[in-house]
């Protein structure tokens, strides 16, 4: 096969971006893909997927998302750089994980493909270099504004998932899981890390580790995205991939806690049930509305599908060889949260929430919005309301406004947490802001 000039994979590139969903299937309404039983409709593929991206462009002076009514939103913090990932101190402190990408090793860019989604990542605002830090925010007085900003921690490896243990700090970075001794109330930490465990990195086609403790500290809980779409790059690149690790932090010993989980990123654990949650990003390239990114109880051992099939035992045609076995214990999911809307943050609410009564038996959600589908889907914060520990209605929209009229991305939404006054905070990382929603003022 001869070798492409670079004109031609340019041109090749162009007509890949600027091909959409004309022609082929129609999108169902956005709805049709959430809950426990979303609508599934036939896979279709084509030479090239729909690629549907909204530009980031940030926010304009005075410029917010919309809360839902009942709520308002303002910057909690603004001025940072690619903000990702949160996680809150016992004394209230924020840490913001300030991260992307790492580069690509040496012949793992994916060649056309991978340069391809390497221009569609750039225009949606997903190229920028890695600040590899994390940044610590203080609300000291409870107005809803950080006053106070310094560098926690810095020369990591685009660090993600965060959790306090006692007085020891373990970060996730996309290649191993380090360690960092912590006292109350310190901004900076200047001691060395401390490796607790590798985790699989190389070609990071998936590369944010998310990161939780067990109740009692003896366990810690990472999730570790695939190295493909559907395993192209072959099932020997997704060892300990497209799962959830679980890591004993004492030995450094880990084991796959459950897997086929394409891309496992928010997880918190169930306030009501104590069963562990994550939310999911899903497969690309067969349709406006296959697959549903979705959220689900996580089954020690359970195996939820990925690469052979989705949503259960649906089979993906794309794949072989083919694995009977496997596909015949898949899992059905708990809940669909539509069709690309690359839901990223999880967190449960509960009775210490700020926000309305309706607001304090369920999950939030951050949508970092949709490429693969035209219309777009996602770029919003939405909240599924929940009843003994399960979901029990459909989502409820709680911020939005985060493309403009032109399509293009001012914000998007990734992690979600509730602050120490019981406020909801959301990470920006295309606004560079993190944002607080309250009730009305």
């Amino acid at each position: 096969m001869p070798v492409m000039t670079f004109r031609q994979t340019l041109m090749l590139a162009t007509a890949a971006l600027t091909v959409t969903a004309c022609g082929g299937q129609e999108a169902l309404p956005t709805i049709a893909g959430f809950g426990a039983d979303p609508q599934l409709p036939q896979p279709r593929a084509g030479l090239f997927p729909t690629v549907k991206i909204a530009p980031a462009v940030g926010w304009p002076a005075g410029r917010t998302p919309i809360a839902a009514q009942g709520l308002s939103v303002q910057a909690f913090a603004a001025g940072l750089d690619h903000p990702r990932w949160l996680y809150r101190l016992p004394n209230g402190d924020i840490l913001v994980a300030e991260t992307n990408a790492p580069p690509k090793p040496e012949g793992k860019s994916g060649g056309i493909r991978g340069f391809v989604q390497g221009l569609v990542m750039k225009r949606a605002g997903a190229q920028v270099p890695s600040p590899d830090r994390i940044t610590l925010l203080r609300d000291a007085d409870g107005d809803g504004v950080a006053e106070t900003r310094s560098v926690f921690l810095q020369n990591l490896t685009s660090p993600f998932g965060m959790v306090l243990v006692g007085e020891r700090l373990y970060v996730a970075n996309a290649d191993a899981v380090v360690a960092f001794p912590y006292q109350t109330g310190q901004t900076e930490i200047t001691a060395p890390a401390m490796k607790v465990a590798e985790l699989p990195a190389g070609r990071n086609h998936h590369w944010t580790k998310s990161l939780v403790a067990s109740a009692d500290g003896s366990r810690l809980y990472v999730g570790v995205g695939s190295n493909s779409n559907v395993g192209e790059n072959g099932m020997a690149e997704e060892a300990n991939r497209a799962a959830i690790l679980e890591i004993d932090p004492a030995t450094g010993a880990s084991r796959v806690y459950a897997s086929g989980l394409r891309n496992p990123v928010g997880m918190d654990w169930n306030p009501e049930s104590g069963m562990l949650w994550v939310s999911v990003n899903e497969r690309d390239e067969i349709g406006n509305d296959l697959v549903p990114d979705y959220m689900t109880s996580v089954t020690p051992g359970g195996f939820y599908g990925w690469p052979y099939s989705y949503y259960g035992q649906n089979l993906d045609v794309r794949v072989a060889p083919q694995n009977p076995a496997l596909v015949a214990s898949a899992l059905k999911p708990d809940y669909a949260l539509g069709a690309h809307t690359a839901s990223l943050g999880l967190t449960f609410s509960d009775e210490a929430t700020a926000l309305p009564a309706a607001f304090r038996n369920g999950a939030f959600i951050g949508q970092h919005g949709s490429w693969n589908r035209d219309p777009p889907n996602g770029y919003k914060v939405i909240f599924v309301p929940f009843a003994g520990g399960r979901p029990a209605g459909p989502p409820q929209e709680i911020l939005t406004g985060f493309l403009n009229d032109a399509g293009q991305a001012m914000g998007r939404p990734v992690g979600v947490l509730a602050d120490r006054t019981g406020g909801l905070l959301v990470a920006d990382d295309v606004g560079n802001v993190i944002w607080r929603v309250g009730p009305a003022r």
